[in-house]
């Protein structure tokens, strides 16, 4: 991971270097089950559903995610590694300390959930939900986010690197003091209040004028 680029202070998750391997089985996967001190490697979930789960010090790696809702989850010092979440539902979930490495979260559903000290680095999450949601030392870097959903969210401490983030929309969501100078913003949907105060180069500026109505030469 490319700290050096963070400059907001997130806290990393804590695992033990010797994980016992977990394996999920249908029977296991119940409201409010609880999982932890373990990894969940090379496999894949499928048409697993249930409320509250609780993932705490786990590594998934190589792990792919298949008709699963889990919503309302909570995760604490968790970390994904090459794994494929795409479709997920985590609706109302509630994370700290966990770092998403490599994967995909293409129309992962996060909308209306707490984030507290997450990175996500080098996804792909287009079409991504994080609407509705409360994000606090939260880092995206070198991500795919185009048409993802950002609206109605309440951000701070939150950093944007080398993002693409054509099209996604941010109404409702205020972005005082979010640098994006290095991504992507072009079509990025937003009402004039939202953008007051972010930072962004002269080009990205001259997108943003269509906020205002304005036509330029």
């Amino acid at each position: 991971m490319e700290e050096k680029k963070i400059k907001t202070k997130i806290q990393k998750p804590k695992l033990d270097n010797d994980l016992d391997n977990i394996e999920l089985f249908c029977e296991n996967i119940i409201d409010e089950a609880i999982f932890s001190l373990g990894k969940i490697v090379d496999c894949s979930l499928e048409n697993y559903e249930a409320d509250k789960i609780n993932f705490k010090q786990i590594l998934f790696r190589n792990v792919v995610f298949n008709n699963v809702t889990f919503r309302r989850i909570e995760m604490v010092d968790v970390i994904f590694e090459n794994c494929d979440l795409s479709n997920v539902d985590f609706m109302e979930a509630s994370l700290h300390k966990v770092e998403f490495i490599n994967c995909k979260i293409i129309g992962t559903n996060l909308s209306e959930s707490t984030l507290r000290n997450v990175i996500f680095e080098n996804c792909n999450g287009e079409y991504a939900f994080f609407s509705y949601s409360n994000l606090k030392q939260v880092a995206f870097i070198q991500c795919q986010l185009r048409s993802s959903d950002f609206q109605n969210s309440t951000f701070s401490k939150i950093e944007f690197h080398e993002c693409d983030l054509f099209q996604a929309q941010m109404n409702f969501t205020n972005l005082k003091g979010i640098d994006f100078t290095s991504c992507n913003i072009e079509g990025m949907g937003a009402n004039i209040n939202d953008v007051n105060g972010a930072i962004v180069t002269t080009m990205q500026a001259v997108h943003l004028s269509t906020l205002l109505g304005l036509i330029i030469k």
